[in-house]
C-alpha cells in the first residue's frame, strides 16, 4: 500500500525510477498543497505527521517528456496511486489528458487515504471445481430490478438484498462472478458517440473500487461477500492485469504512465507492444508490476474476503514477452498465504503472439473453454426435425460433444482421479446472449458507433426462422426448444460451469454481441420480461447438478457406459456418423446419467429410479 496512516505519521511512497522529480499533492477542496518527495533507490518516499486517514492526494512527476522513447513526464498532469484502493470520484475522459503542458487536476480523481483496514478471517473458498458460476454485470443485473431500493440498484451492496440472493439460490449458484468493480476510464472515442463503457475492462487503479459501483468502498464490497457467504454463495472478481486505460500513444497520463512507464511492455525499438487490443501490455517479466497485482489480489482477499479471481486476458500474466507456462506470477501467487488456495479462473487467451493457450496453465487453475461453447453450438445448430435440414456444414458429431460433456480431456487431461479444469460456457459477457444466439444470424451492432463492424463475426448462432424478434409461435417453440437443449448440456457436463446472468430467462441485447459501450436498457436486464418457464427449468437443472455435489460434476469416471439412444451400445460406426443423432451415458452405479437427442431437442439427466 502507498499511502499508510498511523497514530502519530503517515507515509507515502510511489515507484518513478526515471523521474527527476516527485510531489505529493494533497486536496482541501479545490486547494492543492504541493510537497516534495526524496528519492529512495527506485522510489520517491514523504512522511508526515499525524493519521491523515481520508485526506485526498495525487502525485505529479518531472522528468524527460519523451513518448517515443516510453517517457511521458509532465508535471502539468495529476496522477492517481497506482496502489489506491479506494477514490473520491469517477474518472471521466477528457482530452487534456493526453496533451502534454495542460494541467489535469479538475479532470483527475482524488485517492484517499485509507484508516487501517481490518482482516477478513481466513476461511476456504466456497465455491469448489464442480459448482456454478453465475457471472454478472453489477450495474446492469439490478438497475431494473423492481424488489431491489432505487437507491442500491446499480451497486455491489445490491447484490446482497435478500431478493437477489434468492434468485441465485433458487438457481443453486455456487459463486457469482463479478465483471470489473475497480475504477476504470472510458475509451477515448466513446464519449463522442454520447456512449460510456458499461463492462469496466479498462482500468486505471487496479485495485481501486469504482465510486459509482461500490460507493460504499471496502467496507461495501466485504459486507456484502459477508452476507452472500451466509447464504452459500462464493464471489470472484473478474480482474484486468493485462493493460489499462491509458491506452496506446495517443492515451491519456493519469497514473502508470506518468510515473513508471517502464511497467508497459516495450518492442525493443521502444514502442508500446499491444498484446491486449487495448493499446497497450502490462509487462510482467518487470517485478514491480507482479508485485502491483499481489498486492491487488491480496488486498482483496484480506480486506474483503472474497473466493478468487478470473483474470481477463490471462496469456499476459505470463509474456516476458512470450508466453511462458512456468513464468514466475504463478509461482507467486501459489507462495502466498493470502492466495495460495483461491479460485484462480484464466481466460486462457490474448491477441498476441501464441496467444491462444487454453489447456496450458497451470493445474489448480481452471480456464475458460470456449471449445466447449463452440462444440455445443455447432452441435446443436446441426441438424433434426426441429429445422428440418439434413447436418449443416459446420456441425460436430456426437463423439466431439461427448468429449466436451467429459471434461475435455483431450484439452486438460483425464479427469477421472481430479477435478477438471474446464470452465463450460454457452454463453458469455462477451458475444450474443444465449437467446439472441437463437434469434439472430448475424451480430447487430450498430448502436456501437462503428458501423457494426466490432464484435464477433463467426458465433455458430442461427435465428429460427427470423431474424430478431418473432411473434409466430412456431419460431417461439423453437427458440425454447433450444434454449432448453444447450442449457441442459452445459448443466449436464463434467467440470465447473458457467451461466451469464439472465440467460436463464431469456435475457436479450437486441443481438448486440458486443454490448461494452452499452449502459443503458441494452445491458439493463428486465426483470419485468422473464421467461419464467425457462427459468424454472434451469432451476430444475441446477437442483439436478447440486444433488449430485460438485465434487462428482468436477471428474468424470473412467467406468460409465455409452449407449445409443435405442439403449443399445455405441460403436465406432456410430460415434462417427455425423448423422448419429444423440447418446446416453450412465456411471457404473446407475445413479447419475443423462441423454442428449438432437433430432427431438432433449438434454436431460437420467433419474435413477426408486428402489422396489
Amino acid at each position: 500500500m502507498t499511502a499508510i496512516a498511523g497514530p502519530d505519521r503517515t507515509h507515502f511512497r510511489v515507484r518513478a525510477p526515471r523521474a527527476e522529480s516527485v510531489w505529493l499533492c494533497l486536496f482541501d477542496g479545490t486547494s492543492e498543497q504541493r510537497i516534495a518527495m526524496t528519492r529512495d533507490g527506485q522510489d520517491w518516499v514523504l512522511d508526515l505527521a499525524g493519521d491523515m486517514s481520508g485526506a485526498r492526494y495525487g502525485f505529479r512527476a518531472d522528468g524527460v517528456w519523451a513518448p517515443e522513447r516510453g517517457s511521458w513526464f509532465d508535471p502539468a498532469k495529476l496522477l492517481v496511486d497506482p496502489h489506491a484502493i479506494e477514490l473520491d470520484r469517477r474518472f471521466a475522459f477528457h482530452p487534456d489528458l493526453s496533451a502534454f503542458g495542460v494541467d489535469t487536476e479538475r479532470h483527475v480523481p482524488r485517492a484517499i487515504v485509507p484508516p487501517p483496514l481490518p482482516e477478513v478471517a481466513p476461511q476456504p473458498p466456497l465455491f469448489v471445481p464442480g459448482g456454478l458460476i453465475y457471472e454478472l454485470n453489477v450495474r446492469g443485473f439490478t438497475m431494473l430490478h423492481p424488489d431491489v431500493p432505487p437507491e442500491l440498484r446499480g451497486t455491489v451492496a445490491a447484490l446482497a438484498h435478500p431478493a437477489v440472493i434468492a434468485h441465485f439460490r433458487k438457481l443453486h449458484v455456487s459463486a457469482i462472478e463479478l465483471m470489473p468493480i475497480v475504477a476504470w476510464i472510458d475509451e477515448r472515442h466513446l464519449p463522442a458517440l454520447g456512449l460510456t463503457n458499461a463492462w469496466g475492462y479498462n482500468p486505471v487503479a487496479l485495485m481501486a473500487l469504482d465510486p459509482r459501483i461500490c460507493p460504499g468502498g471496502v467496507a461495501e464490497l466485504r459486507e456484502t461477500v459477508a452476507k452472500l457467504r451466509e447464504a452459500g454463495i462464493g464471489v470472484l472478481l473478474d480482474l484486468v492485469f493485462n493493460h489499462t486505460g491509458e491506452s496506446d500513444v495517443l492515451g491519456p497520463v493519469i497514473s502508470l504512465r506518468g510515473l513508471d512507464n517502464g511497467a508497459y511492455a516495450h518492442a525493443p525499438d521502444g514502442t508500446l507492444i499491444n498484446d491486449t487490443g487495448c493499446g497497450n501490455t502490462l509487462g510482467f517479466a518487470n517485478p514491480a508490476v507482479r508485485v502491483l497485482t499481489i498486492d491487488a489480489l491480496r488486498h482483496f482477499v484480506r480486506h474483503c474476503g472474497v473466493d478468487g479471481f478470473r483474470f481477463d486476458l490471462a496469456p499476459v500474466l505470463a509474456r516476458g514477452p512470450g508466453f511462458d507456462a512456468q513464468a514466475p506470477i504463478f509461482a507467486e501467487i501459489a507462495a502466498d498465504p493470502w492466495l495460495a488456495d483461491r479460485v484462480l479462473i484464466a481466460e486462457p487467451w490474448d491477441i498476441g503472439p501464441q496467444g491462444y493457450q487454453l489447456g496450458r496453465f497451470p493445474e489448480n487453475w481452471l480456464e475458460w473453454n470456449d471449445v466447449f461453447r463452440d462444440d455445443v453450438r455447432r452441435f446443436w445448430r446441426g441438424e433434426g426435425p426441429v429445422n428440418d435440414g439434413p447436418v449443416h456444414d459446420g456441425a460436430v458429431g456426437i463423439g466431439a460433444l461427448a468429449t466436451r460433456m467429459a471434461g475435455s480431456a483431450d484439452l486438460f487431461g483425464p479427469c477421472a482421479d481430479r477435478a477438471c479444469r474446464s470452465i463450460n460456457f454457452v454463453a458469455a459477457h462477451d458475444g450474443f446472449t444465449l437467446a439472441d444466439m437463437l434469434a439472430f444470424a448475424h451480430r447487430h451492432n450498430w448502436a456501437n458507433g462503428e458501423d457494426n463492424r466490432d464484435g464477433h463475426g463467426d458465433n455458430h448462432s442461427w435465428n429460427n426462422g427470423a431474424e430478431g424478434p418473432s411473434a409466430d409461435p412456431a419460431v417461439q417453440a423453437r427458440r425454447q426448444l433450444y434454449a432448453r437443449a444447450l442449457l441442459g448440456t452445459l448443466f449436464l457436463s463434467a467440470g465447473s460451469i458457467m451461466l451469464t446472468a439472465g440467460d436463464e430467462f431469456g435475457r436479450s441485447q437486441q443481438g448486440n454481441n458486443n454490448a461494452y459501450c452499452q449502459d443503458n436498457p441494452i445491458t439493463w436486464i428486465d426483470w419485468s420480461a422473464r421467461d419464467l418457464a425457462l427459468e424454472a427449468h434451469v432451476a430444475a437443472l441446477g437442483a439436478w447438478r447440486a444433488a449430485q455435489t460438485a465434487a462428482t460434476m468436477a471428474r468424470f469416471p473412467d467406468d460409465g457406459t455409452w449407449l445409443a439412444l435405442d439403449d443399445t451400445s455405441m460403436d465406432v460406426v456410430r460415434w462417427q456418423d455425423p448423422n448419429t443423432a444423440g447418446v446416453q451415458w450412465r456411471d457404473a452405479g446407475g445413479a447419475r446419467g443423462w441423454r442428449i437427442d438432437r433430432a427431438q431437442c432433449i438434454a436431460e439427466p437420467l433419474v435413477r429410479p426408486p428402489a422396489a
